[in-house]
């Protein structure tokens, strides 16, 4: 099952964790790109960060959440809210997926 997970990340010293941590998180992502098939951040603007996105292959929603709990970025406080939503593509390369 796919799920897309979302993040809104928190404004209050997001820049000085998000640089303390990245390459704990990219390391993370690396280590679990089984399951992690995208993942990169969302942006207000340009120069603007305000989260981030990643696809997700689990058997159940649970799994996601664990998954993202174990995040570097997790217990740091970057992560305002985190929304797991079940996501079935049916649209890909200029062309309609079966149903």
């Amino acid at each position: 099952m796919l799920f897309a997970v979302l993040f809104e990340d928190n404004d209050t010293c997001a820049t000085e964790v998000r640089n303390q941590y990245m390459q704990a998180h990219l390391d993370f992502l690396a280590k679990n790109a089984s399951m992690i098939k995208a993942a990169g951040p969302l942006r207000q603007n340009e120069d603007t960060p305000a989260g981030g996105l990643w696809l997700v292959d689990a058997d159940a929603p649970g799994v996601v959440d664990e998954l993202v709990r174990k995040d570097p970025f997790w217990p740091t406080g970057l992560r305002r809210s985190v929304r797991v939503l079940t996501w079935k593509q049916v649209f890909a390369d200029g062309s309609r997926l079966g149903t």
